[in-house]
């Protein structure tokens, strides 16, 4: 069973940095996309950033182009999402899903496995 546990959110002041964990266990996840979204009190939610496990190939949400970047390690089955000049709307719960996959889809249906989201609040 896959499963996958976040880590890292907090509360900051706008500019300042976090970076998000997601432990990833249970599969080998050769073949599989791992996506960053997150959800805002009383929006949908929506895709923040992803990463094709194999290829280490990246797409962003044009709201954190150039502020976030995903990345991940293989030896420890974890993929980050490092987040600079945080700014108050990216207030949100920040969740990791899995996707199996060789494209880096942007809506939250396509992804199998969902992590228990982790809350990030960045105040001005």
């Amino acid at each position: 069973q896959v499963q996958l546990v976040e880590s890292g959110g907090g509360s900051v002041q706008a500019g300042d940095s976090l970076r998000l964990s997601c432990a990833a266990s249970g599969r080998t996840f050769s073949n599989y996309v791992l996506g960053w979204f997150r959800q805002a009190p009383g929006k949908e939610r929506e895709f923040v950033a992803g990463i094709r496990w194999s290829s280490g190939s990246t797409l962003y949400a044009d709201s954190v182009k150039g502020r976030f970047t995903i990345s991940r390690d293989n030896t420890k089955n974890t993929v980050y999402l490092q987040m600079d000049n945080l700014k108050p709307e990216d207030t949100a719960v920040y969740y990791c899903a899995a996707d199996i996959s060789v494209r880096i889809s942007t809506t939250p249906i396509s992804y199998d496995y969902w992590g228990q989201g982790t809350q990030v609040t960045v105040s001005s």
